[in-house]
């Protein structure tokens, strides 16, 4: 059996990008982004990519790299309200975006990890979210049908992993990725640590190895969103 540990971003995405992929991309703001696959995939040149994540990062920084170099055809998002060139490109026509409330893009993932096609829910009944969705009745409620999303290419970001794959997340950052790395036909993951196998307890993994299949370590910058202060008093 091959290793799934791979020396670099650049060689963990290998063979893996194409033009008018669909990739979901974790994280939540910019907390817990795969800062070293985005700026790889960035470099791959591939184009057209439909990228399903919370946000669109920021300018210059996350996926807002990929903005920038046109590489990003369409966004499925639940917040994008960080970036002034996603602004520019949307209200010029230039990208597209399927606007999600943010439970819903949660769920959608993961039902489509979990091989269902399909749910209902209230969230975003009589408003535009609705519109175009079949809706449905139970217990004289109205429903609207949400799809579950899938990608060819998972790339997420962990706290620890262990050779086989089996992570960890750390707080914030466990909000999509759990749910990404099931949804993806294949897993990437950048980790701060790579631990050895049978070092992680059993029952604090939050992703099975079997969802994953290549993982590097790799050190982050974690940029702060918005940086908030005290004064001093």
């Amino acid at each position: 059996m091959s290793s799934k540990i791979y020396k670099s971003a650049k060689d963990a995405l290998e063979g893996l990008p194409f033009d008018g992929m669909t990739i979901m991309s974790g994280g939540f703001g910019l907390c817990g982004i795969p800062e070293n696959l985005i700026a790889a995939l960035r470099d791959s040149e591939a184009k057209n990519l439909t990228v399903i994540s919370n946000n669109a990062g920021v300018d210059g920084f996350g996926l807002g790299q990929l903005l920038e170099t046109r590489q990003i055809k369409k966004m499925v998002s639940s917040y994008v309200g960080e970036n002034k060139e996603f602004e520019r490109q949307y209200l010029g026509g230039e990208l597209e975006l399927e606007f999600n409330p943010q439970g819903t893009l949660a769920e959608r993932i993961r039902a489509g990890g979990a091989g269902i096609p399909g749910f209902y829910t209230k969230t975003g009944v009589g408003t535009l979210i609705a519109e175009g969705k079949e809706h449905k009745d139970f217990d004289g409620e109205t429903y609207i049908m949400e799809t579950g999303l899938k990608a060819d290419l998972s790339i997420i970001k962990a706290w620890k992993g262990d050779a086989e794959g089996n992570l960890i997340f750390k707080a914030t950052a466990r909000n999509f990725s759990p749910m990404m790395a099931m949804a993806g036909k294949v897993t990437v993951v950048e980790v701060d640590e790579i631990v050895p196998v049978g070092s992680l307890d059993p029952n604090f993994i939050h992703t099975p190895g079997v969802f994953v299949q290549r993982i590097i370590e790799a050190k982050c910058e974690k940029r702060i969103e918005q940086l908030t202060t005290r004064e001093n008093v």
